[in-house]
């Protein structure tokens, strides 16, 4: 039996933050760089070693779109592995997350642009199944097909 190579010889443990706001709106950002480049997805990033899982969360949010947040519930853990070379195997921690502030400035290295979504659209946004999953579970309504 052959062993998978992995580009890491651990298990990356990263952070999304899904950010919805007093309208029900959920921040998207479009990716500029791998992964998911020209995607839709949550702000988020992998937890450094010895790092807390929310300070993690606060940093990436605040790195990528400029946020304060304010973390709420787990919503969900994910497992991807990444297929082709470049094998990864990651676990994603989704918490449901609430700004403090409206005012965004994203990081243009990693963020193509930025959007408040009302829930209701989400559907037309180009976006990884993982994403779309999560999504689901916050608003049922808006991915009928995916929730539960």
């Amino acid at each position: 039996m052959t062993h998978k190579r992995f580009r890491k010889e651990h298990i990356v443990t990263s952070v999304v933050a899904v950010i919805v706001d007093e309208r029900q709106r959920v921040l998207l950002t479009k990716r500029s760089i791998p992964p998911f480049q020209g995607m839709w997805v949550m702000p988020g990033g992998q937890i450094d070693l010895g790092e807390p899982i929310v300070a993690a969360l606060k940093r990436e949010v605040d790195e990528e779109v400029g946020l304060d947040v304010e973390p709420g519930p787990l919503i969900d853990v994910f497992e991807h592995v990444t297929p082709g070379e470049d094998n990864c195997h990651y676990i994603i921690l989704f918490y449901r997350c609430r700004p403090l502030h409206a005012k965004v400035e994203h990081n243009q290295d990693e963020v193509a642009e930025v959007q408040w979504v009302p829930h209701q659209e989400l559907l037309h946004y180009p976006m990884p199944e993982g994403t779309r999953h999560i999504l689901g579970k916050v608003f049922p309504d808006a991915f009928p097909s995916v929730a539960g």
